[in-house]
């Protein structure tokens, strides 16, 4: 509804539109009932036009119902993520990505996995701002997976800044044809953390996002210690 206004100092006119309002059950079955009281004796609404309506009220309380269902669903898939994501801790994952942090002038090692036997490997090493600092030519290697080498200097030789860096594998068969090469990063998952409201594993310096995939997930060498001491305190107690 607009309302035209009386005008302004300068004589120009105005207008209003009210905001609008979504029609919920209880305003729709306020609408029926005022309808009914109203009809006309000698001439009531024809039983098909009641039964649609009705009909609609039906199924217009349904879809609420289902919206109610699917938030309480959506709520407890939330909190099982948030649990799942805890039980990450301690553990160490394999993750689909390609970043490598330099702490203290130490490079932590990707990976990378051939599809098939490489004639000549490349890899190049990228900075924050995405300009290429290091080049590595590890050449041949069979299908599986490869280590990513990368001692943390430059092509200068200097030792790159702490920091986040990533790495592009480039392969070619013998034919010359590029093959496939997926990268990832592995690591022991210390924490996890929010930002904007989406998850994220603490790996090292790195915050890996989690809606990348998870590869594996294994326990981490000071872990299997601990259980095998555990294992075998039990096995020596009287």
């Amino acid at each position: 509804m607009s309302i035209e206004g009386v005008g302004t100092a300068y004589g120009e006119t105005s207008s209003y539109t009210s905001p609008k309002k979504e029609l919920g059950k209880e305003d729709f079955l306020t609408l029926l009932v005022e309808q009914l009281k109203h009809q006309d004796p000698l001439n009531p609404m024809e039983s098909a036009e009641f039964t649609a309506q009705l009909a609609q009220f039906s199924s217009l309380e349904q879809l609420f119902g289902m919206n109610e269902n699917l938030a309480g669903i959506k709520e407890v898939l939330s909190n099982q993520d948030k649990e799942n994501l805890l039980e990450l801790i301690g553990k160490t994952v394999k993750v689909e990505d390609n970043t490598i942090a330099v702490e203290d002038g130490n490079a932590a090692s990707g990976s990378y996995m051939l599809e098939e036997d490489a004639a000549d490997v490349v890899i190049s090493i990228y900075d924050s701002n995405g300009i290429e600092i290091r080049t590595l030519y590890p050449g041949r290697h069979a299908a599986g997976e490869c280590d990513v080498v990368w001692d943390g200097k430059d092509s200068s030789g200097e030792m790159a800044e702490d920091g986040t860096y990533s790495f592009e594998i480039t392969a070619t068969n013998e034919a010359g044809n590029y093959v496939t090469a997926n990268t990832y990063i592995s690591g022991e998952v210390t924490g996890v953390t929010y930002k904007d409201g989406i998850p994220y594993l603490m790996i090292g310096d790195l915050l890996i996002s989690t809606n990348n995939t998870i590869i594996e997930v294994t326990k981490t060498a000071a872990e299997e210690t601990d259980t095998v001491a555990e294992d075998t305190e039990t096995a020596s107690a009287p």
